[in-house]
Order: C-alpha cells, then sequence, then structure tokens
C-alpha cells in the first residue's frame, strides 16, 4: 500500500530580532518627534521683532511716539521717518514696510492686513493708544478735550472680498512643496532615463501649476492678479523641488527622493514665512527661508497679488536658480551613469576578450 506523502514545509522566514524589531520603534518615534518639532515650532517660538514702520510728521512728535513705543514694545518696531503720508503710502505698496504712523494735524494709523493681518491688528491697536497720548498732552497744555481730533485707521492695502481672512494665501506654500515633492518623487519611480525625467516634470510642471492657480484664483478667488504669472511662480515652485529630487536621483539613485521631505518639507517649509510673517521668526532662520522654493513662491505670489508696486526681482531669482540647480544635477548625473555604462561595458568587453 502507498504511502501518503507528507506535504512538503516551506522554510520558515526568519523574524526581524527582537532589538532591531526596539530600535525601528525608536527610530521612528524619533522621526515623528522631529516633524511635530518641525511644524510647531515656528509658531511656537513666534516673537516679533523689528517690524518696520514708517513715521511721518513733526518733529517733536515723532520723536515722542517712537520713544513711548519703544518704551512700551521694546523692539518690536523699527521706525523709519518719511516726509508725509504720501511717502509712508508709497513705502507700504512696495513692501518695505508693514505700516506707518502719520502725525500732525490728522494723525492716522496706517495698516496693510494683505502683508499679514496679525500686523495689522497690532497696528490698529497703536491708535487708541495715540488718542490717549494726544488728550493728556492736549490736557497738560489745558486744551479742550473737543478740540482733539480722533486719530482714525485705514488699511491701505485690504485683504481681498473673496478670501477676508487670507487663509488661501498662508495655506497655499504646503501644497505647491508637496507638489513639488510627489512630483519628483513619483517621476524618479515611473520613469527610466534622466531626460525623459526631466521632460515628464516639466510637463507636470505646467499642467499642475495652472491647475493650483486656477483653484487657488478662480474657485477660491484668494489670488489676484495675472493668472498666468501666476501659474508661472507656482510652475517654478514645483520644477525647483522637483528637479532638485531628480538630480539626486540621477546622482545617487533611490535613496535621492528622500532629499524632498528632508530639506523642503521639514527644513524649508517651517521657516517659508507663508503664515508668519519674517519678523516673527525666530533670527536669521525668516530671512533664510526666502532662499528656498516654499519661502520665496509663497512671497511671490503674495506680492503678485497685493503688491505689484513691490521689487519681485529677488523670488524670481530663487526660484529660477533652483530650477535651474535641479537641472545642473540632472545633466551631472546622466553623465555619471553614462560613464558608469561605459566603464561596465569594457569591463566586460576586456573579460570576453581575455576568455576567448
Amino acid at each position: 500500500m502507498q504511502q501518503p506523502h507528507h506535504a512538503k514545509q516551506l522554510p520558515r522566514t526568519p523574524h526581524t530580532p527582537w532589538m532591531r524589531s526596539g530600535a525601528i520603534g525608536i527610530a521612528l518615534a524619533a522621526i515623528v518627534t522631529v516633524i511635530v518639532l518641525a511644524f510647531l515650532w515656528p509658531s511656537f517660538t513666534a516673537d516679533p521683532q523689528g517690524i518696520p514702520v514708517a513715521v511721518a510728521g513733526p518733529t517733536a512728535q515723532t520723536t515722542a511716539v517712537e520713544a513711548a513705543l519703544k518704551k512700551a514694545s521694546p523692539g518690536t518696531f523699527s521706525f523709519t521717518t518719511v516726509t508725509d503720508r504720501a511717502a509712508a503710502v508709497k513705502r507700504i505698496e512696495e513692501r518695505t514696510e508693514y505700516g506707518a504712523i502719520v502725525l500732525g494735524d490728522s494723525p492716522e494709523v496706517l495698516t496693510a492686513s494683505a502683508a499679514n493681518p496679525t500686523i495689522a491688528q497690532s497696528l490698529d491697536a497703536l491708535a487708541p493708544r495715540l488718542q490717549q497720548q494726544r488728550l493728556a498732552a492736549a490736557a497738560a497744555q489745558h486744551v479742550p478735550a473737543s478740540a482733539i481730533g480722533t486719530v482714525k485707521t485705514t488699511d491701505v492695502v485690504p485683504l481681498r472680498s473673496t478670501d477676508p481672512r487670507g487663509s488661501t494665501m498662508a495655506a497655499s506654500s504646503f501644497p505647491m512643496v508637496l507638489g513639488g515633492i510627489l512630483g519628483g518623487a513619483l517621476v524618479a519611480v515611473a520613469i527610466v532615463g534622466v531626460w525623459r525625467r526631466v521632460i515628464a516634470l516639466t510637463v507636470y510642471a505646467v499642467v499642475a501649476s495652472a491647475a493650483i492657480a486656477g483653484v487657488l484664483q478662480g474657485w477660491f478667488g484668494g489670488l489676484g492678479g495675472d493668472y498666468f504669472v501666476n501659474a508661472g511662480a507656482i510652475a517654478l515652485v514645483l520644477l525647483g523641488i522637483g528637479g532638485v529630487i531628480l538630480g539626486f536621483v540621477a546622482l545617487i539613485g533611490r535613496p535621492g527622493v528622500a532629499v524632498g521631505p528632508v530639506l523642503f518639507l521639514l527644513g524649508a517649509n517651517p521657516i517659508s514665512a507663508a503664515a508668519l510673517p519674517i519678523e516673527f521668526l525666530a533670527k536669521p532662520w525668516g530671512a533664510i527661508g526666502q532662499w528656498f522654493p516654499p519661502g520665496a513662491g509663497a512671497t511671490l505670489l503674495r506680492e503678485l497679488t497685493y503688491f505689484p508696486k513691490a521689487d519681485m526681482a529677488f523670488p524670481w531669482l530663487v526660484l529660477g536658480g533652483w530650477a535651474v540647480l535641479g537641472l545642473l544635477l540632472s545633466t551631472l548625473g546622466h553623465f555619471r551613469n553614462n560613464g558608469a555604462v561605459r566603464a561596465g561595458a569594457e569591463r566586460e568587453a576586456e573579460l570576453a576578450s581575455a576568455s576567448a
């Protein structure tokens, strides 16, 4: 009688060692902690310092107001004396100052909520304090309070009616960063060939930027100005981030994909000043953030929408520079890969001739 065959047992997959399992858990916890710190640190440590504010009016009054504000809020404001109200408005529209204090017979506080709503509210709060100072000075000179005018406030560059809280502008940086990282990573994984990847990323950046600008401007109404210029700025952000990822992948292989999340998401995005102004971030991180695509992109979109008179050369150059950097890294990776392929082919030919 034929004996039944016993089922053949497959070899057991070796288990991960206990020490290694624990180490991986600790490493993942550390990574999550770093992510939390990266995103919460700027808000937790926010401390306004050196907010640029223009002051116009008689010398005696401007000196007294500046001294009083410096004593009440040390280091919060950085004052610049201008000739008159028109000069102050010009500097606000050029985004040189966040606001202005106009003294004299018609005192006024000028703000720009489009630059930053929080700073605009802080400047609005100066009006009652200035009014109290004027009343105190009038009482000392025995001038009736009825003869003293009221300090008014004017929002020189207000937020758009379709985005009264500025939430669209503040949140625009993250989808651009995420879009650049995803575009670069997915193109690097899905496509073989350096130049094919570059072409695919370029097509992606053009199409995706048109869609993102359409959503932010046409749907949400958070952007203003020329649609195609806004789309071009977004395209440069996507190209700058995705191109650098492709460049590192071309140089060091698949591990280069990790450059995007580490450099742009954890490093550059929290200090981009998209939600908090540069003056609220610990020095010099706010200024450093403007040298990266998230910061330059957020600044450029805000200025294109609200401050067309501002000098935008710097953010355009930063975004263009990162896009060129990605192309250069990809070019270096292309020649490096070609050199490696040629060297491998020559070695195989030498081995074949030797064996013959």
